[in-house]
């Protein structure tokens, strides 16, 4: 049983992040989807370094780098960190959800590898948006945000990974949704809550509008699709984040 509650969370571990701890060939449906409920403890991994980032660029290592050269690198590393996979997602909803098509156009749209004129301005807007959020950050809740941040974003997936329909009769994403119930939201949410509670006021608020965001997000969305697709689940994870420091930025 531990074996089978290790392998699983490495399956989500190396899928939502490129950090190589293990090969593997072989990816099983089921071990996608009993990952979900570890994705709040991936978040929290993302988060540790990405905070461990700012203390070093803030003077631990003796070393005074610029906040607008620490925003970019932040920037930058979050996108190598996770190989873009959520930025990608994001592209492809935003193409698809705002064409203007009916339901299955915009599931072809979203499923073509190419980027159109929406899916290219909403990754320009987010990493514009992001840089500003961080720059006008408080520098001494940058360490906390950064930490909350991941987080907040991989436990909000849960919501349409485990409320929701899968849009598509086939797809990645749907390894995700399959097997996962009330049960996985369960233990994510309390994962979540344990790393995120011991953390403080601001913590418990961005998290809490975080998570309400992903669902009025998902509501909407499904609505269009008739569904979810796993675009949608990346596309909740990046939106989140910037939910989630736009409130440490309203409420510092």
């Amino acid at each position: 049983m531990f074996g089978n509650v290790i392998g699983d969370f490495i399956t989500g571990f190396q899928f939502l992040t490129r950090i190589p701890i293990k090969a593997q060939t072989q990816w099983s449906p089921n071990s996608f989807s009993q990952s979900v409920k570890y994705f709040p403890l991936i978040g929290g991994i993302i988060g540790l370094i990405l905070a461990g980032i700012v203390y070093g660029a803030q003077g631990l290592l003796g070393v005074k780098i610029p906040m607008h050269l620490l925003a970019i690198g932040l920037i930058l590393f979050e996108i190598i960190l996770t190989g873009g996979l959520h930025c990608d997602g994001l592209m492809d909803t935003i193409d698809g959800v705002f064409s203007g098509k009916p339901r299955e156009k915009m599931l072809e749209i979203m499923k073509d590898s190419r980027v159109g004129a929406f899916g290219a301005m909403s990754f320009c807007l987010l990493i514009f948006v992001k840089y500003s959020l961080l720059m006008d950050m408080d520098p001494k809740l940058l360490p906390l945000a950064v930490l909350v941040m991941p987080i907040v974003g991989r436990t909000a997936v849960v919501i349409p990974i485990t409320f929701y329909p899968y849009a598509r009769p086939e797809g990645l994403g749907k390894a995700f949704y399959q097997s996962s119930h009330k049960y996985t939201l369960y233990v994510a949410g309390i994962l979540a809550a344990l790393l995120l509670i011991p953390l403080g006021k601001i913590v418990i608020v961005s998290g809490v509008i975080g998570i309400g965001f992903a669902f009025l997000l998902s509501e909407y969305v499904s609505k269009r699709l008739g569904g979810l697709t796993g675009d949608v689940y990346g596309a909740t994870i990046e939106l989140t984040e910037i939910v989630t420091l736009l409130v440490f930025i309203i409420y510092s």
